[in-house]
């Protein structure tokens, strides 16, 4: 095997730095080990972004999730270390993490992390749900 897990998480620059524009990544392999009792834990982690002046580059990604699979964290503790890891590589205007925790012992466990810039706001959402395509109107 050429490649190994790994903690560096690389960046390249923002092709588009002046738009704030949604990054969307699902990641729905991550395991690491319950730390109780060493059985593995599966999570399916939902990484939404908007970058400032860097992006996360994919492979360094996945290689830094993979370097969890053998070690023990509670779900708390995992999704907020990967946010602040990932905030310190991009210095992202915005980051959310949710990490959704399949079953251990009847419990399905969702942990969602934020990061905010200082500063920074949110455009407006536009609702194109309630646009009328046959009159072009809004409904």
């Amino acid at each position: 095997m050429t490649t190994q897990p790994s903690k560096i998480l690389e960046t390249f620059p923002n092709p588009q730095p002046a738009r704030d524009y949604h990054i969307h990544m699902e990641i729905p392999e991550f395991t690491c080990l319950c730390p109780k009792t060493g059985q593995p834990d599966f999570a399916t982690l939902i990484l939404d972004y908007i970058a400032d002046q860097h992006c996360v580059e994919l492979k360094s990604l996945k290689l830094y999730m993979w370097s969890f699979r053998n070690e023990g964290h509670f779900h708390e503790d995992v999704t907020n270390r990967i946010l602040d890891d990932l905030v310190a590589a991009t210095h992202p205007r915005f980051m959310r993490l949710t990490a959704k925790f399949y079953v251990r012992g009847g419990i399905f466990t969702n942990v969602v992390a934020e990061h905010s810039k200082p500063g920074w706001q949110p455009a407006p959402l536009v609702d194109l749900t309630r646009f009328d395509t046959q009159s072009n109107t809004r409904g």
